[in-house]
């Protein structure tokens, strides 16, 4: 049967098709150019490789998860009227379609009533609403909490102190932040590389400390380190900030950092110089530069910190070319150099120069019993004690030690009552006396004259108080307490500046216990020692303790010493 004209036209556009096909076919090129078409397939279909998927297409704003892949976002017509159940109009966590719209941007219409391709756009959609949502969101929170964070560190919240007195605040802490970031930047080792400044434990103890108001006296080194400049100059900062946000200004020097040397101004003035961008600003002065140089440049400036040498600043006070009389803080480091160089007196000129009561950081290394004077002289207060070496020197700095030697007990006796109208003497405000005995029970006869002789009398606990009368006289006397040696353990005696001891302490360890643990918030401690020949056994560690604490060692004590081994031999 004759094929038709139609049968014979589709049988020739067919070869014609097969044909084409042939000539178009990637077989008949060379691997590369069937590479870059397959590949042109690919990208035109929407279905691409990881690797060409980053390289043709990136991460956009409007699609920042790269899901659709470069294509072009779909466009769905929107229909005029839309109604919803109340099913509907709930969202999940009980949030109302409104506040879903608000939220994206637009409402959701119901996924099962939409095709494939329909669907997934609508995801793609929501997704990049999502993210811009939350992102705007993230970028808001945090610009609020940077503001909340300055206007805190700067000038602290509304109505209450920017200071927390069991942690330091925001603003000390960005201090230390910015010191830290400044001496890594400049490659200045601290010394203790590695170690952040706000987990230095010397720093929380100095917080610890300076959040009292009390001066501070450190016995642990001879100089100040990196660590121990950053923190004392940030919580010098931290303070001018809350001062200033009470609306108090400083026309002179908030610190006065006193330093011996040209070579450890320079040290603590590139600790300063990172507070600069905060505001505050550090001038130092010292011998290595011209004295009209020096004039000039602090005619055109008046720095908050002031890091300078005694004699070139008494130098500048004289001519008047700088105000020091409103210095609020007044740091004094290695203060055995200025004993060993003479300007002992320069200090206290200076001291003398400042109006009002400024808080002092001594760094007191001074071992001699004859440099307890001076430092009584510039600490006279209440002060904290600051150190992290527990070596008795460091524990028992500025305590003087006095050990007498007695022929019987009944001398003994009285050169311990005695003692207590020595102190009484001297004192021009009042001090707590601590008696320590071996049994109380055998010391009636102390106890009686103890009741005559002081304002109050505390045996063995608080109950038994005797003499407990306030009057004019009894401002000054001393209150008196008398614990036996079993309860030293227990016992605090911190808070108390003179201990006696009319019978010596059973063994040495007891007696470094009392000597590392009493005066902690004085500089006037005194620690009094009667011994009687049955005391030889412990006079040798006694000495040895005297002369590695800068104590004077009497001859009679030194001759108890030596008249049992005379005898021995």
């Amino acid at each position: 049967m004759a094929k038709g004209e139609d049968a014979v036209r589709r049988k020739k556009n067919k070869s014609i098709r097969k044909k084409l096909r042939k000539q178009n076919d990637s077989s008949s090129v060379s691997a590369k150019v069937a590479a870059i078409i397959a590949a042109k397939k690919r990208r035109l279909s929407g279905k691409r490789r990881m690797c060409q998927g980053m390289c043709f297409s990136l991460p956009t704003p409007d699609d920042p998860f790269n899901d659709r892949q470069g294509k072009p976002e779909f466009k769905k017509k929107r229909s005029k009227k839309k109604t919803h159940s109340n099913k509907d109009e709930r969202c999940d966590g009980g949030k109302s379609a409104a506040g879903t719209k608000d939220m994206l941007g637009g409402n959701i219409p119901k996924i099962n009533k939409l095709g494939e391709n329909e669907v997934t756009d609508l995801k793609h959609e929501y997704k990049k609403s999502v993210t811009a949502t939350l992102g705007q969101e993230c970028i808001n929170v945090e610009r609020a909490n940077i503001e909340v964070i300055k206007k805190e560190c700067l000038c602290g919240p509304q109505g209450k102190e920017c200071e927390n007195p069991e942690s330091p605040s925001k603003f000390l802490l960005w201090c230390l932040s910015s010191i830290e970031n400044a001496l890594r930047h400049d490659d200045a080792c601290t010394d203790q590389e590695g170690d952040s400044l706000l987990f230095d434990p010397w720093g929380l103890e100095f917080w610890k400390c300076y959040s009292t108001g009390k001066d501070i006296m450190e016995t642990g080194g001879n100089s100040a380190t990196t660590e121990q400049i950053a923190w004392m100059v940030s919580s010098a900062a931290d303070t001018i900030a809350r001062k200033e946000k009470e609306g108090l200004s400083f026309g002179s020097p908030f610190l006065l950092f006193l330093v011996p040397s040209q070579e450890k101004s320079v040290k603590v003035r590139s600790v300063c110089k990172a507070l600069k961008p905060l505001g505050i600003h550090t001038v130092s002065i010292h011998p290595g530069a011209s004295l009209d140089h020096q004039i000039q440049g602090l005619k055109c400036c008046e720095p908050e910190f002031l890091v300078s040498t005694p004699e070139r600043l008494l130098q500048l006070v004289s001519l008047k070319a700088i105000n020091i009389s409103s210095v609020s803080m007044l740091v004094v480091d290695q203060l055995n150099s200025f004993f060993s160089d003479g300007h002992i007196d320069a200090i206290k000129s200076i001291k003398d120069s400042i109006s009002g009561a400024p808080r002092l950081v001594v760094f007191n290394n001074c071992t001699h019993y004859s440099s307890i004077p001076t430092i009584q002289n510039l600490l006279a207060g209440s002060i904290c004690r600051l150190s992290l070496n527990g070596s008795v020197t460091s524990q028992s700095s500025c305590i003087v030690q006095t050990a007498k030697t007695c022929a019987s007990e009944e001398e003994r006796l009285q050169e311990s009552i005695q003692a207590l109208g020595q102190c009484w003497s001297g004192q021009t405000f009042k001090s707590y006396v601590l008696y320590i005995v071996r049994k109380i029970v055998k010391s009636q006869k102390l106890v009686a004259a103890l009741k005559s002789r002081s304002s109050s009398l505390t045996v063995g606990s608080d109950s038994q108080i005797y003499n407990d009368s306030v009057d004019s006289e009894s401002r000054t006397k001393p209150a008196v307490a008398l614990i036996d040696f079993e309860h030293i353990s227990t016992a605090d005696i911190g808070k108390y500046d003179i201990v006696i001891l009319p019978s010596f302490v059973p063994s040495i360890e007891r007696y470094t216990h009392i000597l590392t643990r009493m005066a902690r918030h004085s500089v006037h401690g005194v620690l009094h020692s009667f011994l009687t020949k049955g005391d030889t056994k412990h006079v040798g560690p006694l000495i040895e303790i005297l002369e590695q604490c800068g104590q004077e060692v009497p001859e009679a004590l030194r001759n108890l010493h030596v008249t049992p081994h005379m005898m021995e031999e």
